[in-house]
């Protein structure tokens, strides 16, 4: 199959999607239903098939797994910048010792895996339940990781009710571009923290750039991940991401591209945000 043909019918899908009906979930907050929710129905069984190769290095989660060399030191680094980590700890085996993370999206827990190695106590949430039996069976095989890393099979929303302002950080690893409501999702996040606690979000920007590399070259060509995980339309713009920080209460810190080599599955920070990015934001007072 040509690219040309390739292109063309990854842009009929496109159109296909902008036209889709989305029923959405019903969800219990403070014993009220509502309509709102964090997570798409059919994004949750998407990444739920996947849960059996989650941790082959060799698979379609390898450029997951190798992002860690850029976000965990991101986190690390970050919180020893704002303050919330003890400077006394830094050069220790674990520096993040006394503080508590939740990775919002944990998947089957790639990166709550190596936050709490650093010393953090970690809670690992996610929609899928699938995803979360992975998690907590991979976890089991670290002895070290015991009373350090919790999961749980629930909604952003509902742990936002049962753990507000509980957490020194919130993480949410390529996440958000797979969220329809955003604004909702990033409420429930900022909820989660504490007052100057640290938001990590790394995700996808909505280019043109993005839509041939992330989703034209990634799924169909390079076959980097499965067809059908990304939907470019609901990438977003840093400067988006930005005022949806704002609007709940946070200011951003920092912000960086990423850049990824599929020939040597290496990452690389990099001032161009067109692809990958990532932000730092700090909840005020």
């Amino acid at each position: 199959m040509s690219v040309s043909t390739i292109v063309s019918s990854v842009a009929k899908s496109r159109s296909a999607f902008l036209c889709q009906s989305v029923r959405p979930f019903t969800t219990v907050q403070n014993g009220h239903k509502s309509s709102q929710t964090s997570v798409d129905p059919s994004t949750v069984s998407h990444h739920s098939k996947l849960a059996e190769n989650w941790w082959d290095d060799s698979g379609f989660l390898k450029a997951l797994q190798s992002m860690n060399s850029l976000r965990v030191p991101l986190v690390r680094d970050g919180l020893f910048q704002t303050g919330a980590a003890c400077s006394d700890r830094k050069n220790t085996p674990r520096p993040l010792e006394g503080l508590n993370i939740v990775d919002v999206g944990c998947g089957g827990g790639l990166l709550s895996e190596p936050l709490a190695r650093l010393g953090a106590s970690v809670t690992g949430i996610d929609a899928s339940a699938e995803l979360i039996e992975i998690a907590q069976q991979h976890a089991q095989l670290d002895p070290s990781l015991q009373n350090r890393l919790t999961y749980i099979h629930t909604l952003a929303e509902t742990h936002a009710c049962e753990a507000e302002a509980k957490y020194d950080a919130v993480v949410s690893s390529e996440v958000i571009e797979h969220v329809k409501d955003k604004h909702f999702f990033i409420e429930q996040c900022t909820k989660l923290l504490k007052p100057r606690g640290s938001l990590f979000i790394t995700t996808l920007n909505r280019t043109t750039l993005s839509w041939l590399g992330g989703v034209v070259m990634a799924e169909y060509v390079a076959r980097l991940v499965p067809q059908g995980t990304h939907q470019w339309e609901l990438f977003i713009q840093p400067s988006e991401l930005q005022i949806m920080l704002e609007k709940y209460g946070c200011f951003t810190k920092l912000l960086h591209g990423m850049c990824y080599n599929p020939l040597t599955d290496e990452w690389h920070w990099s001032q161009n945000v067109s692809i990958n990015y990532a932000i730092h934001a700090v909840k005020t007072d």
